[in-house]
């Protein structure tokens, strides 16, 4: 009774009924999801399903078998009888025993012996059989009634009341169905259409059935100024599909009809972009707090079908000083956690990863995408800057007013600059006009640091440095004028020649007056490079009005000028060129003197029509007030290659269609140049003539002439 034969014979009914059990139980669900397969895609996922759900079912009841030992047939056996005295272990050991051991395991085998090993197994799980298989059926029984629904289609519905009449013997619209089928990733289910007038995805698939009564030979939908599509003829009528991807026109006609039938429309409806916005932090810019280690930014998406639960975050850090900024971009994948068409992206970034140093920003930005198949739409949010803040400058006690404050590095950047008024502008909304208005002004200073640092290389004066008083009523004015420069008057006057030279012009200026030019900074400087920088003094005080008199927005376009000559003056490089004479072409010996001009004398410049570039509504919107043809093939391939840019391009194709199927019409080319007129370009504004001043102001300047 000890060999190892004997146990796997012992819990073999035991793993038999625990797995049959197992399958039992779980067999409904793996074939409704089967069913559900087999209902939304096809018998490929219902065969998918089935093949995923048997071997589910295989490792969970292997699972099961496996709990099923020697351990537990031992405990089972104790349990069950006590005339076995605990000691089954004995009987079953694959182990030497010893002399004792060995006859009480003799004397218990016997008793082992008259026990059947088929009631050892567990009972079977009745309950949840029948719930199971109870409450399968019922989802079977639903999904079948499901697809009987959607699998039987609506009756035709009566034709519409537009269609035009037909004579009698010729064949006429009895009845119409419109199905539509929206792509996969829209998750939209097919529908039914009430009119002929279609509006669906993009993308999507349009199926036709249409009744005729007597019944034609033939019958086609056919797209206005494209191509036809014919309808098949089946039991329940004639049917044809189409997918729809570009606005169009259509008609359904049948052969043997002669009256024109109205024009209906094909209208898709893009997939537009996700968009993105910040919902943690409240503002685009945060501080970063003393001690902080992590930082956590939550982004939402919402698209009109679906987000993608994949997104990227790239994290930008800028670090450094002044110009001299370090960048460094680094991305992550994120997952996205809600509804599919609003998901909310959860960014949790440890700080101490990055390097920040005081001065320094670290920006994030999310990149998602839709689940357009195929080419899924990217889209990039808003960056959310942390900055971490510069020290504060120490305390002087008692010397307050001794003190200079030092600004901070990053405020000597104009690219920062330019980022404190970006950020300024979005927070507009949440700062009162006090507070909006002081923020301003202390960007305002800060680019008037900036100017002035800059401007020191164009001999600009300190506007902090002390002036002599200006001459007022006050003071007597035979009193001898102050002199421009003096001692303490903050100009860097140079020291005295030791040995002065009587008539030495090098001594002169340095003696008895002062440069406004830093001598290193004018031998650097070349004629181009100094005019840039001039340019870019002129925009940085543009840009330091503005701020100052709270107004961010008009202050950013010449912040960005003044980076951009910045950038031009630390790129451009001085080239000395050698002084060479003039070299004219030789004089011809044999022309001179004999008053020929050929070849010499140039063309005139030849003059090019002048082209618009909206020619062709603008030709068909004039040709349409005057009685005469009009190039409706031109303006309708017009419309066809302009559509992005029309508001309604359907409309106009239904006016051109109109007017060609009645030329002589005056309505339909008065609805034809309504439609036109909403398609022509606005002319640009143009200079208004001042006024002359009536006829006593052209009185006045005739006379001055």
């Amino acid at each position: 009774m000890s060999s190892i034969a004997d146990f796997t014979d012992w819990i073999a009914p035991a793993r038999r009924r625990a797995a049959t059990d197992r399958v039992l139980v779980w067999t409904p669900l793996v074939l409704v999801l089967a069913a559900l397969g087999l209902a939304n895609s096809g018998p490929l996922l219902a065969a998918v399903m089935l093949a995923c759900g048997g071997l589910a079912l295989a490792l969970a009841a292997r699972h099961v078998t496996r709990c099923l030992d020697r351990e537990w047939l031992v405990r089972r056996l104790n349990a069950r009888e006590a005339s076995l005295e605990d000691s089954a272990a004995l009987v079953f050991t694959a182990s030497d025993l010893a002399p004792m051991e060995r006859l009480q395991a003799e004397r218990i085998a016997a008793r082992v012996a008259a026990i059947d090993p088929a009631s050892l197994a567990d009972g079977w799980s009745q309950r949840r059989i029948a719930m199971a298989w109870v409450l399968g059926a019922a989802a079977l029984a639903a999904i079948l009634v499901w697809q009987a629904r959607e699998q039987t289609a609506p009756p035709l519905a009566p034709a519409a009341a537009d269609s035009a009449a037909a004579a009698p013997g010729e064949p006429g619209l009895t009845g119409q169905r419109v199905r539509i089928i929206p792509p996969t990733y829209t998750g939209l289910p097919p529908r039914y259409a009430d009119s002929l007038d279609i509006r669906a995805p993009q993308g999507s698939r349009i199926e036709w059935t249409f009744g005729f009564d007597p019944q034609p030979c033939a019958a086609v939908v056919q797209l206005v100024g494209g191509q036809a599509i014919p309808l098949a003829r089946t039991g329940e009528g004639w049917k044809g599909a189409l997918r729809l991807d570009i606005p169009s026109l259509y008609r359904v006609t049948a052969e043997g009809m002669r009256a024109q039938q109205p024009a209906y429309r094909l209208e898709p409806v893009a997939d537009e972009p996700p968009q993105v916005r910040v919902v943690e932090p409240a503002s685009g810019l945060a501080t970063m707090t003393p001690g902080q280690r992590s930082w956590r930014v939550v982004f939402e998406a919402a698209d009109d079908y679906a987000v993608d639960s994949l997104a990227r975050a790239t994290i930008t850090t800028a670090i450094g000083e002044g110009e001299n900024v370090r960048f460094s971009e680094r991305s992550i994948s994120v997952t996205g956690k809600g509804d599919p068409r609003r998901r909310r992206f959860t960014i949790d970034l440890a700080l101490g990863g990055y390097g920040l140093q005081p001065g320094s920003d670290l920006v994030v930005q999310l990149t998602v995408a839709d689940t357009r198949s195929p080419g899924p739409q990217l889209v990039r949010g808003p960056g959310v800057i942390l900055r971490f803040p510069p020290p504060r400058p120490k305390e002087v006690e008692g010397l307050d007013l001794m003190a200079k404050q030092q600004m901070p590095a990053y405020f000597r950047s104009q690219r920062q600059v330019i980022i404190d008024t970006e950020a300024l502008i979005k927070q507009r909304r949440s700062l009162s006009a006090d507070d909006f208005l002081v923020r301003s002004d202390t960007i305002g200073v800060d680019q008037r640091l900036l100017r002035l640092r800059y401007g020191q290389f164009m001999g600009m004066e300190a506007e902090d440095t002390p002036k002599p008083p200006l001459p007022t009523s006050d003071k007597d004015e035979d009193a001898p004028a102050e002199p421009d420069h003096y001692d303490g008057d903050g100009h860097d006057h140079g020291e005295a020649p030791e040995n002065p030279l009587f008539g030495g012009m090098g001594n002169v200026l340095a003696e008895f007056g002062h440069t406004h030019d830093e001598s290193e900074a004018a031998t650097l400087l070349d004629p181009d490079t100094r005019a840039l920088l001039k340019l870019a003094l002129d925009a940085m005080w543009e840009a330091e009005v503005n701020l100052r008199t709270g107004k961010p927005e008009a202050a950013l376009p010449f912040e960005n000028k003044a980076l951009d000559y910045i950038k031009r003056i630390q790129q451009a490089t001085r080239i000395y060129l050698p002084r060479v004479g003039t070299q004219l072409p030789p004089v011809d010996m044999a022309r001179r003197m004999t008053g020929k001009r050929e070849g010499i004398v140039g063309r005139g410049a030849a003059l090019t029509p002048f082209a618009i570039e909206d020619a062709v509504p603008a030709t068909a919107w004039r040709a349409l007030a005057a009685a005469g043809t009009i190039d409706l093939g031109g303006l309708d391939r017009w419309v066809r290659g302009n559509s992005a840019r029309l508001r309604d391009p359907l409309a106009v194709l239904a006016a051109i269609d109109g007017l060609r199927s009645a030329p002589g019409s005056r309505a339909a080319r008065e609805k034809l140049r309504a439609q036109l007129w909403s398609v022509l370009t606005r002319p640009p504004a143009q200079v208004r003539r001042r006024p002359d001043g009536g006829e006593m102001g052209r009185r006045y300047t005739g006379s001055l002439r």
